[in-house]
């Protein structure tokens, strides 16, 4: 019998691999601990909404909730259209105004349309809208709108009495 590569068919030979020992498998278990390799590899993990949660977690749980339900259009003011003149009606339509009573959430930041020039502050926890406030909440205003109110203040004050 010749002698070389192509004559050989014990395991591991080129041709056929494995192949009187019952496969890659079986040779797999001979030379490693099969249960042991189960037991640690990672397994997949079921997908649950609480992860999402706990990754974003709604925003009416951290008090956030804007007040959509609380305040008119700047639009439906007839006196913000001369205090606001360059800003065009549509604008005007994406500024939400706080209705007197509103309880300001403390922390946001507002801005009295009728008291630019003192700019922008954070509220209080007791503090809320009054008659003779127009307060806008920088969360319910696009960032652009956001600016052009409030102008050269970028900063806002820690608290301002009402």
């Amino acid at each position: 019998m010749p002698q070389g590569r192509n004559s050989d068919n014990s395991p591991g030979d080129g041709r056929q691999p494995f192949s009187d020992i019952g496969g890659k498998e079986v040779r797999h278990a001979q030379t490693h601990n099969v249960r042991q390799e189960e037991l640690t590899n990672a397994q997949p993990m079921e997908r649950t909404d609480e992860f999402a949660e706990d990754i974003a977690p709604s925003t009416a749980s951290q008090g956030l909730r804007g007040h959509a339900d609380e305040s008119t259009s700047a639009d439906a003011d007839k006196a913000l259209h001369g205090q606001l003149p360059d800003l065009t009606n549509d604008e005007l339509s994406r500024i939400a105004v706080l209705e007197p009573g509103v309880q300001l959430e403390q922390g946001s930041v507002y801005l009295d349309l009728n008291d630019r020039k003192a700019g922008p502050f954070k509220a209080l926890g007791n503090q809320e809208s009054t008659g003779g406030n127009r307060y806008v909440a920088k969360k319910d205003t696009d960032y652009e709108l956001w600016n052009r109110l409030v102008g050269d203040h970028t900063d806002a004050t820690i608290e301002r009495p009402v």
